[in-house]
């Protein structure tokens, strides 16, 4: 059984690599194994999730390259809030589409692991624009996991601008996440309620609206 690392931005993802990729891949004889990003360490405790700089990702990337039980190293990160100091991000000005602008990131931070990378694949997915994109997905799954949404019928008029989830925006105020918590102001989790709803979903539904996060997984599929 074929062994791939996932570096996890945090919990959300872990849970969801966890809950819903884990039981996928197995029946395909792989094991994806979730690694949250570690942001801090002192002698007493390790800090997981969420990142200041490029240079932590960085460390973890390598750090599980250096593992000789993987077949391969790839991540789970947003697009949403990456730290100035990524690869490639000074470019975005001149790419107009999100799709451009995530493949343009993505393909730069391989190329600045590449070196160490050896020739165990690397394969860096990150999330348009973050993970509860694929929420949207299905819009009637949000509001089916409350029993009150006070933004319900704003939804779909929202969401019917963008020709898909992922490009739902990277606005402070209407990045996906940012639309389910306004929605939902006090009883939201996005460990939770991400997990229950990604599952009432199901990821075929996620996979045929989200084009770039199936991208990422039919290649996971082929290893």
């Amino acid at each position: 059984m074929k062994k791939v690392f996932t570096l996890c931005e945090g919990q959300t993802e872990e849970a969801f690599v966890k809950n819903i990729l884990v039981p996928h891949f197995r029946r395909l004889q792989k094991e994806i194994h979730p690694v949250i990003l570690e942001t801090k360490s002192t002698p007493l405790k390790k800090y997981r999730g969420g990142f200041s700089s490029y240079n932590k990702i960085r460390k973890d990337v390598l750090k599980l390259l250096d593992d000789s039980s993987a077949a391969c190293v790839t991540t789970m990160l947003d697009y949403y809030g990456l730290p100035n100091d990524f690869p490639g991000k000074g470019e975005l000005s001149m790419l107009r589409t999100p799709y451009e602008k995530v493949k343009h990131l993505e393909k730069a931070f391989k190329e600045d692991i590449k070196e160490r990378a050896g020739f165990k694949p690397f394969y860096p997915y990150l999330s348009l624009h973050e993970f509860e994109a694929l929420l949207f997905a299905e819009p009637q799954a949000i509001i089916e996991a409350k029993r009150y949404c006070r933004v319900e019928e704003k939804f779909d008029d929202y969401i019917s601008q963008f020709n898909s989830p992922e490009e739902i925006n990277d606005g402070e105020e209407t990045h996906p996440s940012a639309l389910i918590k306004r929605a939902f102001p006090s009883s939201y989790s996005k460990v939770r309620d991400g997990l229950i709803i990604s599952q009432k979903i199901g990821l075929d539904k996620i996979r045929s609206k989200c084009s770039h996060f199936n991208e990422w997984l039919s290649y996971l599929e082929a290893l």
